[in-house]
């Protein structure tokens, strides 16, 4: 299965956004006991490359793992070469969704307006976050795909257990989930079984 279908049939893309990565592996398979199975690693943190290096060799096939906050081609390469599955960017960034195209890899770029929405999709990013999400929620995103029907929209930024299916409602066709599924304190204190159920219970929401 590509990341694209993977991502498209779990419906959820989980943002790992720690300071350091030192346990992205514990917190890999926490997350994928849990049913998510479509991991991203931010840059904003140290050694996100090196993260997706390691849970792929120590879960291969059971995750599928890619680099976020990509804003620059050398990123983009360096990612892409650490073994990262996909990009994502926050913002439209013509050059960065070039350079995981030309190699092949989905890349997710984000946008709020509709016309940066549209220039995502245009510049080749297969899937398009929307970011963030919670300055206009379900309501905005459906009315975004009023006019845009053929852009698949992932929201991301404010989007949890309690609004996944509105978000789905609305035609997201899937959602991005961070800090509300991946605490840093649960991380910090080794409480994995905590990651385990909150991501058990998106995966449930979203059913």
């Amino acid at each position: 299965m590509t990341p694209y279908d993977r991502i498209l049939a779990t419906k959820i893309v989980a943002i790992i956004r720690l300071d350091e990565y030192s346990k992205a592996v514990e917190v890999a398979r926490a997350l994928v006991a849990g049913g998510i199975t479509a991991l991203e690693f931010t840059l904003t943190g140290q050694g996100a490359v090196e993260a997706v290096g390691a849970v792929r060799a120590a879960l291969g096939d059971a995750a599928c793992v890619g680099v976020g906050s990509v804003l620059h081609v050398e990123q983009a390469r360096a990612a892409l070469d650490g073994g990262a599955e996909f990009l994502v960017t926050p913002a439209v960034r013509p050059a960065v969704i070039a350079a995981g195209v030309n190699r092949g890899a989905l890349v997710l770029a984000g946008g709020f307006t509709p016309t940066e929405l549209l220039a995502a999709h245009e510049a080749g990013a297969a899937l398009v976050k929307l970011f963030p999400a919670r300055l206009g929620g379900p309501s905005y995103l459906k009315d975004v795909l009023a006019p845009l029907p053929f852009l698949k929209l992932v929201p991301t930024g404010g989007v949890g257990i309690a609004n996944a299916r509105d978000y789905l409602a609305a035609g997201a066709a899937a959602l991005g989930i961070g800090g509300n599924l991946i605490p840093a304190a649960a991380v910090a204190a080794g409480d994995f079984a905590q990651i385990t159920a909150t991501a058990r219970a998106c995966v449930e929401a979203v059913r």
